[in-house]
């Protein structure tokens, strides 16, 4: 068989080609994108899209869509087969709701639990988990479902604190679910019960460990020291699992304030960090394995120099920067030196794409910011308009889109660069 040559096709062809080839990366990347679950594929806050805006005009990147039914909650955004997923209350109850991505149209509305009153705001706080054709959704309550993405069918409900003999805390319970391999894991905080992996399948129990009462973080899975682990921050200490049976590995108290422990752990290698508000701070442990394989978590560093409360930093290169109080703070990973700090767009949280952040203050002002430890160089800002409660859902970016929740409204901005 003769290979093809290039040089045998019309120009014309060629042209349609490229013409069809670039229509359809367009499509992909506006209509698709993937961002399944809290802080991304990797629960980094890291975003692997390029070609997107190194500067934005004056008034902001253009809107795409805006719509209005997410319902009252801080709940972020996942998306993931063109569909956008949150959860919101709505009256008495708490609903988990599909948006088409395209256009930012309902799909569906799934009732969830009841509704969670606070006065620091009602409605849920966590964001869903989407995995293939199903999403696992924690409420404000404890209640947790686990649906189709297609209709919005129930598989499976059931409610953690009930279940395993846990109460609620303060503002509610704020967890976005972890699903590793067969497990769905939650903080469920009850005795003997604090964590839980669940078969993700029918919501079956498979092991249950610890006695701490519930955190407001979300955990992730690593690999440390040999030994694949999760790793949660509950109401007083950072906690290493064993993935397989529950087992405690390791455990760090000294980041924990008694108020609220809230960001999501950042691991590399064997080093985790971790960090909380309240006058507290951050620490990098080292997972290290001792006598007979027991593995321990030894401190490298304690700073108060980030100190995260709602949000979580995020590791670029060798550098983790994030909201310190109301300071956002380049600092570096492996010894705690600081590079930079500026007041930047106020108290927030952000997500990062392309090198840059994207950053969402709770008083509704977007900024573009550089992601380099030489200096704070910012590309850009404008403001949403504000419901009467801080704007505490993180924003997100997918398909060449930054997506931005405030209560009952979701906003969709184009940040693609144009041809």
């Amino acid at each position: 068989m003769k290979s093809l040559s290039w040089k045998a096709v019309p120009g014309w062809a060629l042209l349609v080609l490229c013409l069809c080839l670039e229509v359809s990366a367009q499509t992909a990347a506006t209509a698709g994108g993937n961002w399944p679950q809290w802080r991304g594929p990797n629960r980094d806050g890291i975003s692997k899209e390029t070609g997107l805006l190194k500067q934005w005009p004056a008034e902001g990147p253009p809107l795409s869509w805006k719509t209005t039914g997410a319902g009252r909650g801080y709940s972020s955004l996942a998306v993931a087969d063109n569909r956008v997923y949150t959860m919101g209350l709505r009256g008495d109850r708490e609903f988990i709701v599909a948006f088409d991505v395209a256009t930012g149209k309902e799909i569906w509305a799934k009732p969830h639990g009841a509704a969670f009153r606070n006065d620091r705001g009602d409605g849920p706080r966590g964001t869903p988990t989407v995995e293939g054709e199903r999403l696992y959704a924690l409420g404000g309550n404890g209640d947790l479902s686990c649906l189709e993405t297609r209709t919005g069918r129930s598989v499976w409900t059931m409610n953690v604190l009930a279940k395993f003999g846990g109460s609620n805390i303060t503002w509610g319970i704020s967890e976005s679910p972890l699903v590793v391999g067969d497990k769905l894991l939650v903080n469920a905080g009850g005795e003997n019960a604090s964590i839980v992996a669940l078969n993700k399948r029918d919501g079956s129990l498979i092991w249950k460990s610890q006695s701490d009462e519930a955190g407001y973080s979300s955990a992730i899975a690593i690999d440390a020291a040999g030994t694949p682990q999760v790793v949660f921050f509950t109401s007083r200490r950072v906690v290493g699992l064993d993935l397989r049976d529950g087992k405690l590995l390791w455990e760090y108290s000294r980041v924990s304030n008694r108020t609220a422990n809230a960001a999501t752990p950042i691991a590399r290698g064997n080093r985790v960090f971790i960090s909380s508000d309240y006058g507290t701070g951050a620490g990098l442990v080292e997972i290290k394995a001792g006598e007979r394989g027991a593995l321990t978590a030894q401190e490298v560093y304690f700073t108060k120099a980030m100190r995260n409360h709602h949000s979580s930093s995020i590791l670029v290169g060798d550098h983790i920067y994030g909201f310190s109080g109301g300071i956002l703070t380049a600092m570096r990973f492996d010894n705690g030196q600081v590079a930079w700090k500026d007041r930047s767009v106020g108290k927030g949280s952000m997500v990062y794409a392309d090198g840059h952040f994207y950053c969402l203050s709770e008083n509704g002002v977007v900024g573009l910011v550089e992601a380099t430890p030489e200096a704070y160089r910012e590309r850009g800002r404008f403001r949403i308009a504000q419901d009467s409660l801080p704007t505490w859902s993180h924003p997100i970016i997918a398909g060449g889109r930054l997506y931005l929740r405030d209560q009952d409204t979701i906003y969709a901005y184009d940040v693609r660069q144009k041809k």
